[in-house]
C-alpha cells in the first residue's frame, strides 16, 4: 500500500481566491471556513476569497488565512480517502501539520497562530529587518559569509540544494547578499520586513512561549517532523520546538530527506505549489503534486489510483 506524507505551506503562499472553489463545492471545506470565522471573530473567509491582496498579505491576516485554507484542503482530501502516515509544514505550515496529526485542535491552533502573527509583526521596527533568497551556492559558503558579516545575519531556511534564505538586520543582510553575488551566487531581496528565523526574533519567541503554555498538546496519531530538528517528535517536545522555530533555521531540505526514508511520496496540501517545487529539487520523483482546488484534487486522486 502506498505510504503518503503530507506537507503544508507557510507564509507567502497566500493569494486572493484561495480555497473558495473547494468551499463552494465541498461541505467539509465550507465547515472549516465557518469555524475559522467564528474562532477569529471576523470574516477570515472573505479575506481569503475576496481580499484585497494588501490586507491578505499582512502577517496578521496571512498566517491564519493560510492555516484555515490548508485545513480546508486537508478536510476535502480526507473526505476523498487520502491519508498520511507522516506530516510536516514549512514554518507556519508546521501548525497545520500538528492539527493534521491530532496534536492540537483548530479551536486551539487558530488563536495561537493569531498571537504568533501579531507578535512577529510587532517584533522588529519596520525597516530594521530583511530577508534574502540565495541561490547557486553551497550551504557552507553562505554560512561562512554570514558568520563574518558585522551585524545580525544568518541562514533562515535550508529550502533545497542550492537554495537558502538569509535573515537578520537589513544592512547586514544586504551586505551578505552583495558578497554572495560576488561569490557567484544569485541573491534576491524578499518583500518581507519581519526577519523570521533569525536571532532578532528571540525576544518575540519568549513572549510567544507564554501563549504556547496555554495549549495542551496531545500525542500525535501520526509522525510530525519539526522544522527545528528535522525528525519526528512527541507531544512533550512541541512547546519548546515551536518557541525555537521563531529564531531557528527552517531545516526543510533535511526534513524532506528524513520523510522520504519513511514514506513513498509527498503531497502538498494548501495554497500554491511552492513546496512541490522545492521537493522536486531535493528528489525529482518525490513530490506527487498539490491539492488546492478541485482540478488539482482530481489530478492527485487519479495519480494515487494509478499507483
Amino acid at each position: 500500500m502506498l505510504k503518503l506524507g503530507f506537507v503544508f505551506p507557510g507564509q507567502g503562499s497566500q493569494y486572493v481566491g484561495m480555497g473558495k472553489e473547494l468551499a463552494d463545492t465541498y461541505e467539509e471545506a465550507h465547515r472549516v471556513y465557518s469555524l475559522a470565522d467564528k474562532i477569529c471573530g471576523f470574516k477570515l473567509s472573505t479575506i481569503c476569497f475576496e481580499g484585497p491582496q494588501e490586507i491578505l498579505d499582512q502577517t496578521r491576516c496571512a498566517q491564519p488565512a493560510i492555516l484555515a485554507t490548508s485545513l480546508a484542503c486537508l478536510a476535502v482530501a480526507k473526505s476523498q480517502g487520502l491519508s498520511a502516515s507522516l506530516v510536516s509544514g514549512l514554518s507556519l505550515g508546521e501548525y497545520t501539520a500538528l492539527v493534521a496529526a491530532g496534536a492540537i485542535s483548530m479551536e486551539e491552533v487558530l488563536p495561537l497562530v493569531m498571537a504568533r502573527a501579531r507578535l512577529m509583526q510587532e517584533a522588529v521596527p519596520l525597516g530594521r529587518g530583511a530577508m534574502a533568497a540565495i541561490m547557486g551556492l553551497e550551504n557552507s559558503v553562505v554560512e561562512e559569509t554570514c558568520s563574518r558579516i558585522e551585524g545580525v545575519v544568518t541562514v533562515a531556511n535550508y529550502n533545497s540544494p542550492g537554495q537558502l534564505v538569509i535573515s537578520g538586520e537589513k544592512e547586514a543582510v544586504e551586505k551578505a547578499a552583495m558578497e554572495l553575488k560576488q561569490a557567484g551566487g544569485k541573491a534576491i531581496m524578499l518583500a518581507i520586513s519581519v526577519p523570521s528565523h533569525s536571532p532578532l526574533m528571540l525576544e518575540c519567541s519568549r513572549q510567544f512561549a507564554k501563549e504556547i503554555a496555554r495549549v495542551h498538546f496531545r500525542e500525535p496519531s501520526i509522525g510530525v517532523v519539526s522544522n527545528v530538528n528535522a525528525v519526528e517528535n512527541q507531544a512533550i517536545d512541541f512547546p519548546e520546538l515551536l518557541e525555537k522555530q521563531l529564531y531557528s533555521p527552517v531545516r526543510w531540505e533535511q526534513s524532506i530527506r528524513y520523510m522520504l526514508t519513511q514514506v513513498d511520496t509527498l503531497i502538498e496540501i494548501g495554497p500554491g505549489l511552492s513546496l512541490t517545487g522545492l521537493i522536486r529539487k531535493i528528489d525529482r520523483s518525490a513530490a506527487m503534486g498539490g491539492i488546492e482546488d478541485t482540478k488539482s484534487l482530481n489530478k492527485i486522486l487519479e495519480k494515487v489510483r494509478m499507483v
